[in-house]
């Protein structure tokens, strides 16, 4: 019986042991995965036509946004409202900056994006680019898009774009933080904003 006891004790002890060392082990690979920048490498065109890499999303925090010109609700909305939260946690635009990239670039070439953004906002900077290179850095991003066509029967046809509709937070290293869904409270949007610039 006593045998028995020890060998239970020894056993316990080793599944403990185990258990402990696979614990450190998942934390320090999340300790990994979160110490890398989000995403992918990218180089694509900005609104005003010139070349932007992953590197823009460094230096600042960042909120980052995916949608298309032709949205007809998420997306205005969204950029409406991410232009009024930073205007309230960042007025003068020093501690945080702000993307808008397309996930339909066939459509919206540098120049369409930058008016379509520009309408709203001066803080938002629009990002376009070869479809190919855009649609490969929206995937790196894990970013969810489908093009869906207005008229089952003419699959070549108009269509809109089924896409991720959250805000993305990035720290100044381009590591992902959390989102804004879409939404969401004001005051708690703002209040992420807040802590991103904190961070």
């Amino acid at each position: 019986m006593k045998t028995l006891r020890l060998v239970l004790w020894i056993a316990v002890a080793l599944i403990a042991g185990l258990l402990g060392w696979l614990t450190l082990e998942m934390t320090r690979a999340k300790d990994q995965i979160a110490g890398e920048p989000f995403g992918v490498p990218f180089q694509l065109v900005a609104q005003d036509g010139t070349p932007i890499t992953e590197k823009a999303f460094t230096g600042k925090p960042t909120a980052l946004f995916f949608g298309f010109t032709h949205c007809p609700e998420v997306c205005p909305t969204t950029l409406f409202e991410l232009n009024g939260w930073l205007g309230k946690v960042d007025p003068d635009g020093s501690k945080l900056q702000a993307y808008f990239v397309t996930i339909d670039p066939e459509r919206d070439t540098p120049e369409l994006i930058g008016q379509y953004v520009g309408n709203v906002s001066k803080r938002i900077t629009g990002i376009s680019g070869e479809p190919s290179k855009v649609l490969d850095m929206a995937k790196g991003f894990r970013v969810y898009y489908r093009k869906v066509p207005l008229d089952e029967a003419k699959p070549d046809g108009d269509y809109t774009m089924d896409h991720t509709a959250s805000v993305f937070l990035l720290d100044a290293k381009g590591r992902f933080v959390g989102t804004i869904a879409y939404g969401e409270n004001a005051e708690t949007a703002e209040q992420k904003l807040a802590n991103l610039i904190t961070r």
